[in-house]
């Protein structure tokens, strides 16, 4: 029997609701305020990463990330459709420039999987991403700007784009002499593992740049042995693997699951790199902390985790030159 390819596995993810609750076994009722949600920002979720959800459990982490609810209705004081300003660092349709030395690139709306608490899920990426008419404009600009040393690729999900389109990229990218580095920002290793083709390894393995892949994984449990396999070949093309994951409530607000995590990650050869504080989207205040509650989970990583397990809790701030690290404050002896 022949292998589905990764877009025909793609194809198959619940989009429905009541499918993806049927799947799990979950009797509950569907709400119309879930409905309504699944309207304004629709489901997407693989077969694969549905299939390490508890059955039965709709409070299980992996579903709360991706199930539609009332609460994505309500609004909410200081959240908004732009949480860090992407909008204002537009040049021109899909390239952001806002920190020194590296520029990011809308490469599609796409994804694999819809997380409720995207930052940009109210992006209007059908006149802001990075089409071939403007692919152009955006290398004159690359090659004008000598101080521009990393091109990050991000969406969307730039592994939703084809192999042979992501390759004619890479190519031209590389040839801009003042580029060292390219950035992948990508949840689809982790959630449709079947991504990672021989063909894209190879596109890595051939890259003149220094290339890094920060994937994206909120939970221990979603690094399944799968997963592990793609992210070793993934590895073994000289590509750089780092995590950066959201801090969620009642997804990843214990200490026990983060440090979990990290310890996860590093097995498998992923650096954690950042645990984001929720960007304040509108549709997203269910998945917020409070401050103290942020404060006291910093604590108890700070004691449990070596140093170089220990994600830098960070959060992004419109204008800011830079991610803004949340400080500990060490209580007096």
């Amino acid at each position: 029997m022949q292998t589905p390819t990764w877009q025909q596995v793609l194809a198959q993810s619940f989009t429905n609701l009541s499918s993806l609750l049927e799947y799990l076994q979950i009797d509950a009722p569907i709400l119309t305020g879930s409905i309504q949600a699944s309207r304004q920002f629709t489901l997407r979720v693989p077969r694969e990463f549905a299939a390490l959800m508890h059955k039965g459990d709709l409070n299980d982490p992996l579903l709360r990330q991706v199930l539609p609810t009332h609460n994505e209705l309500l609004t909410a004081a200081g959240f908004i459709s732009d949480p860090v300003g992407d909008r204002q660092a537009e040049l021109s349709p899909g390239l952001l420039h806002k920190y020194h030395g590296r520029v990011l690139l809308i490469t599609t709306g796409a994804c694999a999987v819809h997380c409720r608490y995207c930052f940009r899920r109210h992006y209007p990426y059908a006149g802001s991403t990075a089409t071939a008419s403007q692919w152009q404009g955006i290398l004159d600009y690359l090659h004008a700007n000598p101080s521009i040393e990393e091109v990050i690729l991000s969406g969307g999900d730039p592994l939703m784009i084809s192999d042979k389109k992501l390759g004619e990229w890479l190519q031209q990218l590389q040839q801009l002499p003042q580029l060292k580095r390219l950035r992948l920002h990508t949840r689809l290793p982790v959630v449709l593992p079947q991504r990672i083709t021989r063909e894209l390894t190879g596109l890595f393995q051939t890259c003149r740049l220094n290339t890094v892949m920060v994937i994206h994984a909120n939970h221990p449990t979603e690094l399944s042995p799968s997963v592990a396999e793609a992210l070793h070949k993934v590895a073994a093309a000289g590509v750089n693997l780092l995590n950066q994951s959201v801090l969620l409530k009642g997804v990843n607000d214990q200490c026990d699951t983060l440090v979990a995590l990290s310890e996860r990650l590093f097995e498998i050869g992923v650096m954690p790199y950042y645990l984001h504080l929720l960007d304040r989207v509108a549709g997203a205040a269910h998945f917020d902390l409070k401050e103290s509650a942020i404060q006291n989970l910093q604590q108890q990583l700070v004691a449990k985790l070596p140093g170089y397990l220990m994600p830098r809790m960070v959060r992004e701030i419109a204008d800011e030159p830079s991610k803004t690290p949340f400080q500990l404050k060490f209580r007096s002896p």
